[in-house]
């Protein structure tokens, strides 16, 4: 009597779909968003094409759900680094350390954000926007916080506030494309930004 094999377990929606989002995130990382045909990700998730745009509709919506989960996680990491109750200092250098470690360990993902979803032409723009709002906001209130525990010194104005968050966003994000490890970058950003954030909660300010 003739036996057959067993059929290969159905992969769930859910894991096929991670997969699809990973092999996209690291062709669109490596191609940018224009270059990328849906052709080179079915390739790369091993699955036809049909069953991509079946899962993810377009390379629009491909794009977009890329973004949106490489956002999510990049800002999760950071929140969930941070050591909640801590010092100020110590809170602003665990999120740092989140926010490098992270782009570290998902280098397509960051340079997707970083690059490719800013390029002209790309969609989801607005995703990227958006997280990096919400990570601006976090620090603001860190800084916030630190001023508030601060045991001297003039009260610091939330636009005030907000800007230095601003510059210690954007520094992140350029130091996030060098050469220097995870823990590298957040001690050169903290020598360079809480030395002077720290003489300004104490009332010690610069003048020309």
């Amino acid at each position: 009597m003739e036996t057959h094999g067993k059929r290969a377990p159905r992969v769930p929606r859910a894991v096929r779909e991670q997969q699809m989002l990973d092999a996209a995130v690291a062709v669109f990382a490596r191609r940018g968003y224009r270059a990328t045909s849906m052709d080179e990700i079915a390739v790369a998730a091993g699955v036809s094409k049909p069953l991509v745009y079946l899962y993810l509709k377009s390379k629009d919506e491909l794009f977009a759900a890329c973004v949106r989960r490489e956002a999510g996680a990049l800002s999760a990491a950071v929140r969930a680094a941070v050591e909640t109750g801590a010092p100020p200092d110590r809170q602003l250098w665990s999120g740092l350390l989140g926010f490098f470690r992270h782009t570290a360990e998902h280098r397509d993902g960051w340079t997707l954000l970083h690059g490719h979803a800013r390029s002209s032409g790309a969609p989801s723009g607005e995703e990227v926007a958006a997280m990096r709002v919400e990570i601006v906001d976090f620090v603001t209130s860190l800084i916030g916080s630190a001023a508030r525990a601060a045991p001297c010194g003039p009260r610091l104005p939330e636009d005030e506030a907000r800007g230095l968050a601003l510059a210690l966003v954007g520094a992140a994000e350029s130091l996030a494309g060098s050469s220097l490890g995870g823990r590298e970058a957040a001690a050169t950003l903290m020598n360079f930004a809480w030395a002077g954030l720290g003489n300004l909660l104490t009332g010690v300010t610069w003048a020309p």
